[in-house]
């Protein structure tokens, strides 16, 4: 085959720089974003914080200096009396010191408080955050206030590591045992330090059953208690039919009344079955709206939330130094940064708009759930949303993706307002957002002796004209994370 030359015309989409960093910025979230901005504030010059929006909000009298001449001022009594401590109180030096005195006296005298009556005492501390510990730093802690052995304590050490976060060993004592490989330590001596550990606070850690936990709880308790020897032959003989709350059947082997059984069960509510949620401090997980929904004047506004996000501006005096500078290499570099800085923010004022579109459509879609609640939520997938907005099915998922919306009735991630729909016997449709409503609406008001099944609920949503099945049913009360009927059965 002998070499050619040919003319061919095709077309293809090329990712830009540009059009990549538009869609990484409209998929992170707030917490991301904000990274991001700073990271591009950190690396680009000519990129900064428009402080005049940045602080617009804030008031006339937090921005001037507070006055304190009243409290420093010296009384009419003593004006001729002013000596030079006090004119070093007033941070004053005077020019010549008495011959009697010397630097170290003014320093010493400069560097006390002046009145530490005068000024609030939470203005001389500063938050250092939260001070938190775990089940095994507590547990440690008391271990160390305990008359221990070497042996006994690095037993106990081995128990309290294999302690997990609900306060219960995860392994036998046998694997303890192996563990610390000292042919000395007996099974015995690992069963009495376990017990020993059982007693520290919160009573009950280190058990390896929710049955063991409580009965080492009752075991506190004075024997004279109502009830309680009911509640430990429940424990002790019964906890199957318990934890299945199988009522009926309790009664005829424990040869209980109703009442009875009551007061024994409600005896054990005032236990803790997992004794190491009282220690154990998770961090509290705070969630940054984007938007804001509020009814003003009779209309529902929607509106981005500017304080979750620094507005940027370029520096106008590096952007002149691009244009006066005669060096070719720092040309360059203030061209390329400028260039970069411009796009970053048309990029971000870009995702800001699509936001609000994409918000907006959707407050408009779903009037009814902001008027009613999420029983009058309609069905809507992205492509609804995408054909309203003109756009992509795939950017309408990145703007919804870790989007939260503050509404009157909480807040909530954008994706809560897709759903998918379900026929009604009028020829309708229903969301499957509000069928999970109707659920959670009639599970809380049932009767919590007689709850409602499944098959119970469909009915009563197919009086009202929503016809579900059984099964669909019990998908949607298991994301809700309702038990089924027989898990939600209680006597108290």
């Amino acid at each position: 085959m002998k070499p050619s030359l040919q003319l061919k015309f095709s077309q293809q989409l090329t990712m830009t720089p540009q059009l990549q960093q538009a869609i990484k910025l409209l998929q992170l979230s707030t917490l991301d974003l904000q990274l991001e901005i700073q990271e591009a504030l950190d690396s680009n010059p000519l990129l900064e914080i428009d402080e005049t929006e940045h602080n617009r909000g804030t008031s006339d009298n937090d921005s001037e200096p507070q006055d304190y001449s009243d409290k420093n001022s010296l009384s009419a009594e003593n004006s001729d009396n002013v000596d030079s401590h006090d004119a070093l109180e007033n941070n004053q030096i005077p020019d010549d010191l008495p011959l009697d005195s010397s630097w170290d006296e003014y320093l010493s005298a400069s560097s006390a408080p002046a009145n530490i009556s005068n000024g609030p005492a939470d203005d001389d501390y500063i938050f250092q955050g939260e001070t938190t510990e775990n089940i095994q730093d507590h547990l440690i802690w008391q271990m160390e206030l305990t008359p221990f052995s070497d042996i006994d304590r690095s037993i106990a050490i081995a128990i309290i590591d294999s302690i997990d976060e609900s306060g219960y060993l995860t392994v036998s004592s046998e694997y303890i045992l192996d563990s610390l490989q000292n042919e000395e330590i007996e099974l015995d001596e690992v069963e009495c330090v376990l017990k020993r550990i059982q007693m520290f606070d919160p009573i009950g850690s280190g058990s390896r059953s929710p049955q063991e936990c409580l009965m080492i709880q009752l075991a506190q308790f004075d024997p004279a208690t109502p009830w309680l020897a009911e509640a430990r032959l429940l424990l002790s003989e019964h906890s199957d039919l318990l934890s299945s709350k199988d009522y009926r059947t309790l009664m005829r082997k424990t040869r209980l009344k109703e009442d009875q059984l009551r007061e024994a069960m409600r005896l054990l509510q005032t236990l803790n079955a997992r004794p190491g949620s009282a220690i154990a401090v998770k961090d509290a997980e705070y969630i940054i709206p984007d938007v804001s929904v509020a009814k003003k004047n009779g209309r529902w506004i929607v509106e981005l939330n500017d304080d979750s996000l620094p507005p940027l501006i370029v520096n106008k005096e590096y952007e002149a130094l691009s244009k006066s500078t005669k060096n070719t290499n720092d040309s360059q570099y203030i061209k390329s940064h400028l260039q970069e800085a411009k796009w970053f923010i048309k990029s971000l004022q870009s995702r800001n708009e699509t936001l609000l579109k994409v918000s907006h459509c959707i407050v408009q879609q779903q009037m009814g759930f902001f008027e009613h609640g999420p029983e009058m939520m309609k069905p809507m997938v992205l492509n609804d949303v995408a054909e309203m907005v003109d756009m992509h099915e795939s950017t309408i998922s990145r703007v919804t993706t870790q989007k939260y919306m503050h509404t009157p009735r909480g807040i909530f991630e954008l994706k809560y307002f897709f759903s998918s729909h379900v026929s009604t016997e009028s020829g309708g449709e229903c969301s499957s957002t509000a069928i999970r409503a109707f659920i959670k609406k009639l599970v809380a008001a049932e009767l919590v002796s007689k709850p409602l099944s499944d098959s119970k609920i469909a009915q009563l949503l197919a009086d009202q004209g929503i016809q579900v099945a059984r099964r669909t049913i019990a998908k949607y009360r298991e994301s809700l994370s309702i038990p089924p009927s027989n898990q939600r059965k209680s006597l108290l």
